[in-house]
């Protein structure tokens, strides 16, 4: 929607608004940086990783440059390489199976929960076999996956557990537990558009076991222990000392920010509640990344185009399931291996959702799809 007098556009995220009121402090960490002559690792990112360590509830915050490379980072820390398996969900960002591409090993996909959209545990625990090296489970959209029976299955097979939760941060499951606790160790993304977003890109991992972490301080320097001395091979996956800066503004706000999303959740499952769209699950713990109806029937992308022409902008997340991706057509799968992703593929719609998004927005894209769908 265009023209005068037409009400302003919705965007699907705003993070210059989202940060809008935190300018001059994130011009003035950037400056200290510039002025510190240090810009590679040091003592800011230290202080970032201490201070994100103890938001996040963990022993252990290692930040990288993104989080495609705390997943890879991840992978090479536990061990995995060519010839071994790593089960994962078809619905994710292709960094999750390009990772484990990347690190020489196949991904083995199992299916998702209906409801959920997460990795179901007993569809991947069926997937477990001689050569699963590691399990990466995927929180989609900021909601935790139940990790009770993974964890289990794979302690009593030496298989590693890891979250990507890239899109989770500060995400608890139903007995409050955090990301990086029940696993291994938990990937985190700082793309602009996360919860926690950088300027730029960045990430971090999280973990409680100080062997594991100090595999990863190897990882993002080229599997160095010491300067000019490499134990294995690794990366140049360190975090920028101007990212880390930021970050180091804008974390403080991160639970101001999660409930403000939790509100615009709760006020969209409201005010669709009675409409013909499936609603994500309640979730007290979900930080709600991503606000996700599925809209049956084959009518998602008309809702879509509806939208666009009243100025919501909405996204699709994933319009194609991993398995069915051009690139992994080696591995061989076929439309029909894992229906439930596959027709949540053909269903999704995410609605606008952030931090300084308005409640008359909210209800501006509440009553455009009710008026689409002719809800009651």
């Amino acid at each position: 929607m265009s023209g005068a007098g037409a009400p302003p556009a919705i965007p699907f995220a705003d993070p210059a608004a989202d940060q809008a009121p935190l300018v001059e402090a994130l011009l003035a960490a950037a400056a200290r940086v510039i002025r510190s002559g240090r810009y590679i690792l040091g003592p800011e990112v230290e202080a970032f990783e201490g201070e994100l360590a103890a938001a996040c509830g963990v022993p252990h915050a290692i930040g990288v440059s993104s989080g495609t490379d705390a997943l890879l980072a991840m992978l090479a820390a536990a061990g995995v390489g060519p010839g071994d398996e790593v089960v994962t969900s078809p619905l994710s960002f292709f960094a999750t199976a390009g990772a484990i591409l990347r690190a020489g090993a196949r991904p083995v996909f199992a299916d998702v929960d209906p409801a959920t959209l997460n990795l179901d545990p007993a569809a991947a625990i069926a997937k477990l076999g001689s050569r699963t090296k590691a399990v990466l489970v995927v929180h989609i959209f900021g909601r935790l996956a139940p990790l009770a029976a993974l964890q289990a299955a794979c302690a009593g097979r030496g298989i590693a557990l890891l979250e990507d939760a890239a899109q989770a941060i500060g995400a608890t499951d139903v007995e409050g537990r955090r990301v990086g606790v029940r696993a291994t160790a938990a990937a985190l993304s700082f793309f602009p558009t996360k919860n926690l977003g950088g300027l730029g890109d960045g990430g971090a991992v999280l973990t409680e076991d100080a062997a594991f972490a100090a595999a990863i301080r190897r990882q993002r320097i080229h599997g160095a222990d010491r300067k000019n001395h490499h134990v294995e091979l690794g990366g140049n996956f360190r975090l920028d000392t101007l990212q880390a800066a930021l970050l180091r503004v804008k974390l403080p706000h991160l639970p101001a920010w999660t409930e403000a999303r939790r509100r615009a959740a709760d006020r969209y499952r409201a005010g669709l509640r009675d409409t013909d769209l499936v609603l994500p699950p309640a979730d007290p713990g979900c930080v709600w990344n991503q606000f996700v109806v599925r809209v049956p029937a084959g009518g998602r992308d008309r809702l879509a185009a509806a939208l666009a022409r009243a100025g919501v902008t909405t996204e699709i997340y994933y319009p194609a399931p991993l398995h069915l991706q051009p690139a992994l057509r080696a591995l061989g799968h076929a439309p029909g291996d894992l229906p439930v992703a596959e027709r949540a593929c053909a269903e999704v719609l995410a609605l606008p959702l952030h931090p300084s998004l308005a409640d008359a927005a909210i209800d501006r894209v509440v009553g455009a799809i009710r008026q689409t769908l002719g809800a009651r």
